[in-house]
């Protein structure tokens, strides 16, 4: 197969999917991972795609929802500095809600010794702090989602209705001044935003690459939130505009 056809059948995976994983590319095509490595770098140099290591990922559309295998390797040290940051403004006995995000694993570790109750639908995160001698742990049940490692759908949201916390500390796939916070489907829309509304305080803890992007599923507007927790600083007008909603950036 020339090189031609093969960035093609690759875009075709990539816009269907939005992720791919070089071995199965390369047991799709019969070439070499050696020959889709280089595929992904000419078009990564391209613009087409962003490299990951074992695969590519593309942002674009709003119903993007990238494959948590993906997800979980990328932008480690961006969520390292975002757990960093939140577990500065947890307090020792606080209740909070943590997300089925991959920046809410890496905040789970981060506050596994701190005395804490913990509400999480996410079964990463449950096996994470499983293991916590100061941690007091409640999972919200319904129906398991092996693409998120967690439980949604109505029964995860009728059981979450249940509970309140002091902090409630979501990711998302979106975030834009106009149209708020934003999921790429219905149920974490749902959950998500449940979390806030049962939340005294109210953060989105994300990396910079969600700014200014649209998915599918509307969560709150950016003016709910009491806070924004960022791996770097925001630019101008996000501050204009989050100063002027009262939104403090962390």
């Amino acid at each position: 197969m020339l090189a031609i056809a093969r960035k093609q059948a690759i875009r075709e995976q990539l816009q269907e999917y939005k992720s791919v994983r070089i071995t199965e590319l390369a047991a799709a095509l019969n070439v070499t991972k050696e020959t889709i490595r280089r595929d992904l770098r000419d078009m990564e140099q391209a613009g087409e795609l962003i490299r990951t290591h074992g695969g590519a990922y593309i942002l674009d559309g709003v119903q993007n929802d990238i494959d948590i295998t993906t997800r979980q390797v990328l932008k480690m040290p961006e969520k390292e500095i975002i757990a960093q940051k939140c577990d500065s403004l947890i307090q020792s006995g606080d209740y909070i809600f943590l997300d089925w995000s991959t920046t809410a694993w890496t905040i789970a570790r981060t506050i596994a010794h701190r005395r804490l109750t913990v509400l999480t639908p996410s079964l990463k995160i449950a096996n994470i702090l499983s293991t916590s001698d100061t941690v007091r742990l409640f999972v919200v049940g319904g129906e398991y989602s092996a693409s998120s490692q967690s439980f949604t759908g109505n029964s995860a949201a009728r059981n979450m209705e249940q509970y309140f916390v002091d902090k409630a500390i979501i990711s998302c796939r979106s975030v834009n001044m106009e149209f708020g916070i934003t999921d790429t489907n219905d149920n974490d829309a749902t959950l998500h935003r449940l979390a806030l509304e049962h939340a005294q305080e109210k953060y989105l803890a994300i990396d910079y690459s969600k700014l200014d992007k649209t998915s599918f599923s509307r969560v709150a507007p950016v003016s709910d939130l009491n806070g924004i927790i960022m791996d770097r600083s925001f630019s101008l007008p996000w501050i204009k505009f989050l100063g002027s909603n009262q939104v403090h950036i962390y």
